[in-house]
């Protein structure tokens, strides 16, 4: 039997169908019911990801805390830094690195999903944070300015994307020299097979757009990033940006990923 391959179209639509429901139905994500247990076990879900307090935020934004880990414990950020978060979701994410860029700072927000835009927008109006902005776009192509980000987060989304290297080359552009990456996401060692990745509500759950490490780090590397860095989530002596592709079923887990721009770039 031969099985059809999706399209990146087809993909931005199951990704942007499901999010989309879940800002309008206000269910956790990552903790729906066909998610899978293997990945909700792996997953965790919700504000409990988090190592700092996330009680002071409303329930509207810890409610839509669709993430793997915590990008904000590894982006080590610093007041007046500017910081940019791929698929932005509910916004929590982005609420707690403005805390700590503080007023001089300022966090923006991307994600192409409306509903959820909509109600980010309507939890910043709450926190009446004002360093920060909501912008719609895909991460493949960021509505953002070349040279101008210090740090670039994300949380459990650049799996979801069906064209990683482009969102590296993106995250590369808007990046000032010398600035990083510190994202948490849903990595694999080995491959999902055809049949697997042509499942669009396994892809936008979070389970089959997940890559295999070796081929997040070429990416990675390909678009120009140095001190390219991968650890699953709670072994973070275990570097894994430098193994072989692995060779068999796809393992999947959490991962912590960072890397640096260079600061003179040819």
């Amino acid at each position: 039997m031969t099985t059809k391959t999706a399209s990146n179209e087809q993909i931005h639509l199951a990704v942007q169908e499901r999010y989309g429901r879940i800002a309008t139905d206000f269910q956790t994500g990552c903790c729906a019911s066909d998610a899978g247990a293997d990945y909700v076990e792996e997953c965790g879900c919700g504000a409990e990801l988090y190592d700092v307090d996330v009680s002071q935020l409303p329930a509207d934004v810890t409610g839509l805390s669709l993430g793997c880990g915590d990008p904000i414990a590894i982006a080590s950020l610093e007041p007046g830094q500017t910081v940019l978060d791929l698929g932005s979701g509910g916004g929590i994410d982005c609420f707690l690195a403005a805390d700590r860029v503080g007023q001089t700072g300022y966090v923006i927000g991307v994600d192409m999903t409306p509903a959820m835009l909509e109600k980010a927008n309507r939890n910043k109006a709450k926190l009446g944070v004002e360093q920060v902005e909501f912008r719609q776009g895909q991460i493949e192509a960021l509505p953002v300015d070349d040279n101008s980000v210090d740090v670039i987060i994300s949380n459990c989304v650049i799996n979801l994307s069906p064209d990683k290297a482009a969102v590296f080359q993106e995250a590369f552009r808007v990046l000032k020299p010398g600035g990083r990456v510190a994202v948490s996401d849903m990595v694999t060692r080995g491959k999902f097979t055809a049949q697997e990745r042509a499942d669009m509500s396994a892809w936008a759950g979070c389970i089959t757009g997940a890559e295999d490490v070796a081929d997040m780090a070429t990416w990675m590397r390909a678009a120009g990033f140095e001190q390219v860095s991968i650890q699953k989530k709670d072994e973070a002596d275990a570097e894994l940006a430098n193994v072989a592709p692995h060779v068999g079923p796809a393992q999947i887990f959490s991962a912590r990923i960072t890397a640096v721009k260079p600061q003179t770039t040819s």
